[in-house]
Formats: structure tokens, sequence, C-alpha cells
């Protein structure tokens, strides 16, 4: 496919919430503060999925709210997109982020940089706080997530990622999938041909918590990870 270089002007970012009263507010926190130091405008979207424990009252202003009760996280973005209006516009991004993930101050600015010569941008995140996992999970991911990066692998993740908007409605944007969403994205639009670049993009903290509270997803991954890499309970 052809490629032509274009400015963005503008970021959509979309962060669906499923009762997540005790992160989204550090998430938002967190995006106002890379929003004031952007180089273009950015247009915050919260979508309220099927919440029940207050999250709607930790959103704050100049945020966006959208209210479904999809419970599914694929339904959440694209319907967070569709209400922000998003066009067919080359200049226009469309950015995805989780509700229990942080980005950097300098993350749009970077982002801005990453997609002057690509269709779609893929970032890694991070995870700070290990607290209810094992050490040796910890260490495994990191060691494993760095080998890979050093391969060259390209890691998705739902909480980092970011699509030109004439590329994203092209492919008809996010399948009303539970999981995977994000790859299943990231797939169609390659095999359509469009341009995918990982390096030099931004980072972002996410957490490590259990499936057990968020099926599916990077939650899914580390579980299945715990349970090749931790040593099983000993029962009396």
């Amino acid at each position: 496919m052809h490629f032509t270089p274009v400015r963005p002007d503008r970021f959509v970012v979309v962060v669906p919430a499923h009762n997540e009263v005790e992160l989204l507010h550090r998430c938002l926190v967190a995006l106002r503060n890379a929003r004031a130091a952007s180089p273009i405008p950015v247009r915050i979207v919260v979508v309220l999925d099927s919440c029940t424990d207050g999250t709607s009252d930790v959103v704050g202003t100049g945020v966006d709210v959208v209210v479904t009760d999809a419970r599914n996280v694929g339904s959440a973005r694209k319907i967070g997109f569709r209400a922000a209006e998003v066009t067919s516009s080359a200049s226009t991004w469309c950015v995805s982020t989780d509700a229990d993930s942080v980005v950097d101050r300098d993350h749009f600015r970077t982002l801005a940089e990453c997609a002057r010569d690509a269709h779609v941008v893929t970032g890694s995140v991070r995870v700070s706080e290990w607290a209810h996992r094992s050490t040796a999970l910890a260490r495994r991911y990191e060691r494993d997530y760095a080998a890979e990066h050093s391969r060259g692998l390209r890691h998705v993740h739902g909480a980092n990622l970011a699509v030109r908007a004439d590329a994203y409605r092209s492919v008809g944007g996010f399948r009303p999938l539970g999981e995977h969403e994000d790859v299943d994205l990231v797939d169609r639009l390659e095999r359509r041909g469009f341009r995918v670049r990982s390096e030099g993009a931004p980072s972002v903290i996410t957490s490590a918590r259990s499936s057990r509270r968020t099926a599916g997803g990077f939650a899914s991954f580390l579980d299945t990870l715990a349970e090749e890499t931790d040593p099983p309970a000993i029962t009396a």
C-alpha cells in the first residue's frame, strides 16, 4: 500500500471502564497531564460499561462520558470512538488505553512523532506494582518481555494502541470481542497493508491484577504465566 505521511492534528482517546472506581482517577490524572503537554488537541472519552460501583463519580471535568451496558471491551472501545464522531480523517488518531493504566507526561508528544510515518502505533506496557503477584512471576515476565522486544517481536496492548482514523474506519474499527480485540484490530489492519510501527512508541504503566477481576487480555496472560512459573501450593 502506498503511504502518504500526514502530520496528526488531533488525538481522540477512549478509556473503557467497568467498575474501575479505585483506578480510573489515577488514569485520568495522567491523561490530563499528558494532554497539557501535547503539541496537538486531545479529546478524552470514558465509556462507563455496566458500572455499579460509583466509577462515574471519579471521572471529573474535561472528559466526555458515554454510558453503555455492553459488558464487552471491544464494544465499549467502538462505542467511544463512535460517540466522538471520529471521521475518516488522516490527521485524526484513535488512541486506546485502559482504566488501570497510566501514561507518561510525554505520551502524546512521543505518539505525535511516531504517527507521522505510520497508520498504526503499538506501544509496550510496563508493570510497576507486583504486590499481588509472586516475585518469580515478575522476574520471568520482565525477562521474557525484554527478550521478545530485543528480537523485534511486536506486542499489542489495548492499553497502548493508536490508529489513524482513516485506517481505523476502513476496517470497521474494533469488533465486539470480550478479549483480544486489540490484536484482532491490528491483524486486520496489517492484512490490508497498513503500516504498523512499534519502534520509538511510548510505553504505559499497567496493573498486574488477576483475570478474576477482568477476564481475558493482559490479566489472563499473567495468570497463565503464573501457572507455568509459580510452584503449586502445598496443602496439609
